[in-house]
């Protein structure tokens, strides 16, 4: 089967950052086609929170405000021992920008990134399986045999990725840590406020965070060997209502009432830091973003936030590939300034995925450690640091799309 017309810019996979990137590119005036495998856009794992970095991201791509009209602004956050030992501690967040954060439902970010690409620019049931080189361009394989042309190809595509496969990743580390999250709406409101409420130790750590005044988001992590990927959503449950079985009443009903599709529980994987150290994030004009590059596990809340960093980076640094706007290039020439944008990319983007990693892998360590001189350290006096070196994490501004205001 032949190529079909050449494309400037393929992004695989329309979660975060693959449509962050090309809604990027589309304020630059970049054209690029998003490839989604499945049929409609996916918001697995219900919600995420936003902080500081992710409202900068979503500045940039020009759909924060409509974010945050349909999410409330947290206050602060209570952080205490899962066990009825200690009282949890209390903070409250200053009112300046630097602490926003905001638990937001995947489904509606999505949704709001693809309305503002021009129609057409997804193409959904378009799943990657296999990528080859020819001359300067990328043939694209898709699984119904279609076959894409790409001057520039940009792995979107998970923790699974294939092209980070193709540029020589490694499979993602998978820990003995599980998730389940869960998603509970009330229709006469919560009563919770706006408050994170973050509970760990023993194994576990467990978080309950408001979206608005009628959603709440739920996770626990947990190194029991009792459950596994197979297990059905109903025992699932009962294992997170034991788990929390000395938290206060009202936080053990968000997760009784929470219907058991709106349930999911999935092996936490990350990517170890120093593969990043010499791994080809660019080859050939092929890159990769998002949980594709960094997979990391999700104790500081950076996964998506980050991914959306990603994308606005990426859009800028081939923004700098003036040829992508039409202009008429030496071929050759083109191909090494698109080469030039992108390893400013990756350079940008190597030690700030290193440092996440590494941050989230040694805060959910401490947080789910068991043994009792470990709880009674980590409770009185590393809970207060854990909380100040996650919102440092957080403290990170992407910039503009613009080149020339950098």
């Amino acid at each position: 089967m032949e190529a079909e017309d050449i494309q400037d810019i393929v992004i695989v996979g329309a979660g975060i950052s693959g449509l962050a990137t090309a809604v990027g590119l589309h304020r630059l005036g970049i054209r690029s086609m998003v490839l989604e495998s499945s049929e409609q856009l996916r918001a697995t794992g219900f919600a995420l929170i936003t902080w500081f970095n992710a409202w900068k991201a979503m500045d940039a791509l020009g759909v924060s405000q409509h974010i945050r009209n349909l999410h409330d602004r947290l206050q602060g956050w209570v952080v205490g021992p899962i066990s009825s030992e200690n009282p949890p501690k209390e903070m409250l967040f200053p009112e300046s920008e630097e602490y926003e954060a905001r638990c937001v439902q995947r489904k509606l970010l999505l949704e709001a990134l693809a309305c503002e690409l021009p129609e057409g620019t997804i193409r959904f049931s378009s799943k990657l399986v296999h990528i080859e080189l020819s001359g300067h361009y990328k043939m694209v394989h898709l699984s119904d045999g279609t076959i894409l042309k790409a001057k520039v190809l940009v792995g979107c595509d998970g923790v699974n990725s294939v092209v980070g496969k193709w540029l020589g990743f490694k499979n993602p580390e998978t820990t003995s840590r599980l998730a389940i999250r869960g998603f509970t709406h009330f229709p006469t409101g919560h009563g919770f406020g706006k408050r994170f409420f973050q509970f760990y130790g023993n194994g576990v750590r467990s978080g309950f965070i408001p979206c608005d005044q009628n959603t709440v988001h739920w996770f626990l992590t947990h190194s029991s060997t009792d459950l596994d990927e197979e297990t059905n959503t109903e025992t699932m449950k009962q294992f997170v209502l034991n788990k929390i079985k000395d938290l206060p009443e009202d936080i053990k009903t968000v997760v009784a009432t929470t219907d058991l599709d709106s349930m999911v529980m999935s092996r936490l994987k990350y990517r170890p830091p120093w593969e990043l150290l010499w791994a080809n994030i660019v080859k050939d004009n092929v890159c990769v973003a998002g949980d594709a590059l960094h997979p990391m596990t999700p104790d500081i809340g950076q996964g998506g936030c980050s991914a959306m960093e990603d994308g606005v980076i990426l859009a800028r640094c081939l923004g700098e590939a003036k040829d992508l706007k039409g202009e008429t290039e030496d071929e050759d020439k083109s191909y090494k300034r698109i080469g030039e944008g992108l390893k400013k990319y990756a350079k940008e983007r190597k030690w700030r995925s290193i440092d996440l990693i590494t941050t989230a892998y040694i805060v959910g360590f401490i947080q789910q450690s068991r043994g009792k001189w470990m709880n009674l350290f980590r409770d009185r006096f590393l809970s207060s640091f854990l909380s100040r070196l996650l919102l440092k994490k957080t403290r990170f501004n992407c910039g503009s799309l613009s080149c020339d205001s950098q």
